[in-house]
């Protein structure tokens, strides 16, 4: 999803790191020439012509171990009202700099998805929350290559990165839950754990800091509850969206009953691409400032709903491992 519509019996998700070391550990990184090379090299690969053909990722699951029920209802249920279930944002704020659209490749094709920019404690890197299949490969048990974040995608759009308002910025290491890592598709309990925090180093036109850039929202693990109103921001790219505005969806939250209530859902109808676009709480429409809370994750076909994880203590896990790593990770690591 962002919320890649779930279409037949099979979940099309919103489309983002074999977690390193053991959490708190912190790796050695790489000297900053081989950054720098990596960087190049990323930018490099990401033509105008590869942008032009990155498309949402969807994930089509078994229907022994999708998430769809026998008989899926045709309407949105819970009768929430929302502020509104999909419109271009306009109101500009820290929100336009601080999310941003979302390339990488896996299996040699090339996606699009969503992110934000994170709150984090260090001076050489910067983190970017998006959804955990927007970083790794269930498929093949491998993290996403070639990974580019566009802050502000919206005020300039273009297959260049040097056209854009603030460049492009290369992910050094991806960074997931290894709940999601190991769930063997994109079912209930990947649903759970669909989040993932790529950490980059520096980019732009200037080779500078990301979020001294462009700015950052703290992050909150608990705190959210049903009845909450949240805001959604995404750069939807399938039916009626083009992937080139920053759309959003707000409203109160309430949970899906066909997964046991375990993940957060909101009237919305954004579509794949916004994938890993933040769910924010405590959202202030005049600064464009929130708290990150959430993601878009997945949807259900002929249902206008977006829903996103409940963050917890493994998210809170998974963040500090890349809070503190420069090497993909899958957090914990296995005994």
């Amino acid at each position: 999803m962002f919320v890649d519509m779930f279409r037949r019996y099979a979940v099309a998700l919103v489309l983002a790191s074999l977690l390193m070391s053991l959490a708190g550990t912190a790796v050695a990184a790489p000297p900053a020439n081989s950054r720098a090379a990596q960087h190049a090299q990323v930018l490099e690969h990401w033509t105008p012509a590869r942008m032009a053909a990155a498309t949402p990722r969807d994930f089509v699951l078994d229907a022994q171990r999708g998430l769809i029920p026998a008989a899926k209802p045709s309407a949105p249920g819970g009768g929430k009202k929302t502020t509104t279930t999909g419109s271009s944002w306009t109101k500009n704020g820290a929100i336009d700099r601080v999310s941003g659209k979302v390339y990488f490749e896996m299996g040699g094709s090339g996606y699009i998805c969503s992110g934000a920019v994170v709150n984090d404690t260090r001076s050489d890197v910067s983190l970017v929350l998006t959804a955990a299949h927007c970083a790794y490969d269930q498929a093949n048990n491998s993290f996403a290559t070639n990974w580019m974040f566009i802050p502000d995608f919206d005020a300039a759009p273009s297959y260049s990165c040097g056209a854009t308002v603030y460049g492009c910025w290369t992910a050094q290491a991806l960074v997931v839950d290894s709940g999601f890592a190991t769930a063997g598709g994109f079912n209930a309990q990947a649903t759970r754990h669909d989040y993932a925090f790529a950490v980059v180093g520096a980019g732009g036109d200037n080779l500078a800091q990301l979020d001294g850039t462009v700015g950052s929202f703290a992050i909150q693990f608990s705190g959210v509850s049903s009845r909450n109103t949240l805001y959604a921001f995404g750069y939807p790219a399938a039916g009626k969206y083009q992937g080139s505005d920053l759309t959003y969806c707000a409203g109160k939250i309430g949970t899906d009953p066909y997964n046991s209530g375990n993940t957060w859902s909101m009237a919305c109808d954004m579509t794949g691409g916004s994938s890993g676009g933040p769910w924010l709480a405590s959202f202030n429409e005049n600064t464009g400032v929130g708290i990150l809370s959430s993601l878009n994750s997945y949807g259900y076909s002929g249902i206008r709903n977006m829903y996103g994880p409940k963050f917890n203590d493994n998210t809170q896990a998974t963040f500090t491992s890349a809070d503190a790593t420069t090497t993909n990770a899958i957090v914990p690591v296995a005994p």
